[in-house]
């Protein structure tokens, strides 16, 4: 457990009599750190399972934090396209001083004037709103996918931690294992019950030991610090699967149903959807530049002049006003050729959303099918190294093993124990990837893997 540095509490001026109270403010700040000592401690002290870790996560990581501000931004783009449908109205004000050898001289003018124009059909207007809801639409799948990538970002690096953890501890377990046969090893070889070979043969076994205890040391280091990149703090103690636990199958447990499903709910293959329809509607937005328009127009102005032969003036206007762009020097052309292009990429990209959220779905669900099978096999391997080490220790007392097959059944021991901890974290990593690539994955998801968690030591 990390140790919880010292913290220095504040000094209290004054009388030196232990009866007298600190001042308020110092007191509030006492409080202060004593509860920020408290929650140190806690974060420190009690296991964090999964779904502490990715509530930790989702508060604190950057890349989801730009996902949350990608998505803010773009929910304005519903009340731009309104605006387009709206109303516009323009406030303008003028004075001039004007100097002149005619009879008037020299004199000054003043106006103001509002206007307001009022959309009554422009085509482009219309698809550029329903353009604007289908983009609130990308950004909301867009951000969903971020919490679900979230997810899965804080399992793998959860997982990785334990599986970094097993690793050494399989280590440190194994070179105890080994220094044990070496010193064993060593005394036989003083009374002549053994070879010189075995000591030598354990003593290599032992430092290779001694290389991947530290290769695994580094390794878990590593994965505590991507932890802490996602939480933005000092990793937690985590709480590690229990012993026994099991890898259930995907229900309903058919291939073919979670494929029709990622067909259908992938976030991807959704915002794909989306974004497929914005470029259809993008070429209708750039062929409406072929059509006319009608606005209604109001304006209203009032004008000064100091002239001799000015006076003052006020008007009034109100009508409709049509307009028809016929040539633009073949612009409107080319923006909708360049529109035609993009909707053909944006149904190539569909395409290859759908096939690919197929795909994924196919490999996590093999991923928890196959994963259960291994877990299950390599649990039976387990018991079946700790026989044979059991053995074969009987069998060195008896004269009918050596050293060198004791420590390769220890070998084949610790090998399909660290075998049997990867494959349990694989297969419960690839159900989370199978629902996330069928839209479906939740904090429920997290919870329930929670429940496969325990206090570790």
């Amino acid at each position: 457990m990390r140790k919880i540095p010292a913290l220095s509490f504040p000094r209290w001026r004054g009388s030196s009599n232990l009866t007298r109270f600190p001042p308020a403010r110092e007191r509030r700040n006492f409080r202060v750190t004593l509860l920020a000592l408290g929650l140190l401690a806690a974060w420190h002290s009690e296991a964090a399972n999964l779904s502490d870790v990715y509530r930790q996560a989702r508060k604190n990581d950057a890349q989801f934090a730009a996902a949350q501000a990608a998505y803010k931004a773009g929910l304005e783009k519903l009340p731009q396209g309104r605006a387009l449908l709206l109303p516009s109205v323009n406030l303008s004000a003028s004075a001039r001083q004007v100097d002149s050898d005619s009879a008037t001289g020299s004199y000054g003018t003043r106006g103001v004037s509002v206007g307001l124009s009022q959309p009554i059909y422009r085509k482009q207007n219309l698809e550029a709103l329903e353009q604007a809801k289908l983009q609130v639409q990308v950004v909301d799948a867009q951000f969903r996918q971020a919490e679900q990538d979230l997810m899965l970002r804080v399992a793998q690096a959860y997982f990785d931690v334990l599986l970094a953890q097993d690793n050494l501890a399989t280590a440190e377990a194994q070179k105890s294992a080994i220094a044990e046969q070496l010193a064993l090893a060593r005394k036989s070889f003083e009374v002549g019950a053994a070879t010189i070979v075995d000591t030598h043969e354990a003593q290599a076994r032992y430092d290779a030991t001694v290389a991947q205890e530290i290769a695994a040391g580094n390794d878990l280091e590593v994965k505590r610090r991507a932890l802490e990149k996602l939480i933005m703090a000092a990793a937690p103690h985590l709480a590690v699967l229990a012993g026994g636990v099991g890898v259930s199958l995907p229900q309903p447990n058919d291939m073919d149903a979670w494929v029709s499903q990622a067909r259908a709910q992938s976030l991807s293959v959704t915002t794909s959807q989306y974004l497929a329809e914005i470029a259809r509607r993008e070429v209708e937005r750039q062929r409406a530049g072929y059509l006319p328009t009608l606005d209604l127009t109001a304006s209203l102005s009032d004008s000064h002049n100091d002239s001799p032969t000015g006076g003052d003036s006020q008007s009034a206007a109100i009508g409709l006003e049509l307009g028809w762009n016929l040539y633009q020097g073949g612009a409107t052309g080319s923006l909708v050729r360049e529109a035609v292009a993009n909707k053909e990429r944006a149904a190539f990209d569909l395409d290859n959303s759908t096939r690919q959220a197929e795909l994924d779905a196919r490999q996590a669900f093999l991923g928890v099918v196959s994963g259960a099978a291994r877990v299950s096999a390599l649990e039976q391997a387990v018991v079946s190294s700790e026989a044979q080490l059991s053995s074969t220790k009987l069998g060195l007392e008896v004269g009918v093993r050596t050293a060198v097959d004791v420590l390769n059944a220890q070998q084949a021991l610790y090998t399909a124990k660290r075998d049997l901890a990867a494959a349990r974290y694989d297969a419960l990593l690839s159900g989370l990837r199978l629902k996330a690539v069928s839209g479906v994955l939740a904090e429920a998801d997290l919870a329930a893997v929670d429940a496969l968690l325990k206090e570790g030591q």
